[in-house]
């Protein structure tokens, strides 16, 4: 099995044909809290950013892969690395399963165990880190499967339409260095 799949998905690079499956998903405003975004996307732009994925992750400083289920083919949700920093050999991590008969299947688990062991033995990184809104219990069950630590909590750091939320931080270092 390669790098970028398991059991039940496999990640997979960008395809032009994703645009709409991106728009979407990226102008779905239930995302833009997790995502840190406040603006819809036009499909040129989401156009421009499934081009721009050709070029080497070390000029981009990100990779998005969609996660699609083996037994359905269906695209499922979506991974990133970003914030991919090649001196100090570490990325951030974000992850969505995007509709709701989807989320508890496994798909975000398996995905995010692609992703450690492509980022580790085929990119080299020394650590993985995220940020997850502290009310996001099922993302930081997730990240803490997987051996991240909360390394920090950024106290009031993301606003919503009636409060503030705190921000943890979690990192993993590469195990097997």
């Amino acid at each position: 099995m390669n790098a970028l799949e398991t059991d039940i998905i496999k990640l997979r690079a960008l395809e032009p044909e994703d645009v709409d499956i991106l728009y979407r998903w990226e102008n779905d405003p239930r995302v833009w809290r997790v995502s840190g975004t406040v603006a819809p996307f036009s499909k040129y732009i989401l156009r421009r950013f499934i081009e721009n994925q050709k070029y080497d992750i070390y000029e981009t400083r990100q990779m998005r892969l969609v996660i699609e289920s083996k037994s359905s083919g269906k695209p499922v949700g979506a991974i990133d690395l970003y914030d991919i920093d090649p001196y100090n050999h570490r990325a951030g991590v974000g992850v969505l399963i995007y509709d709701k008969e989807d989320e508890g299947q496994g798909y975000a688990s398996s995905a995010l165990q692609a992703l450690i062991r492509y980022s580790f033995q085929i990119l080299g990184l020394n650590q993985l880190w995220c940020n997850i809104l502290s009310n996001n219990t099922r993302s930081l069950n997730l990240f803490r499967s997987k051996d991240f630590s909360v390394v920090g909590l950024k106290k009031e750091w993301v606003r919503t339409t009636t409060d503030w939320l705190d921000e943890y931080m979690l990192q993993l270092i590469n195990p097997m260095k």
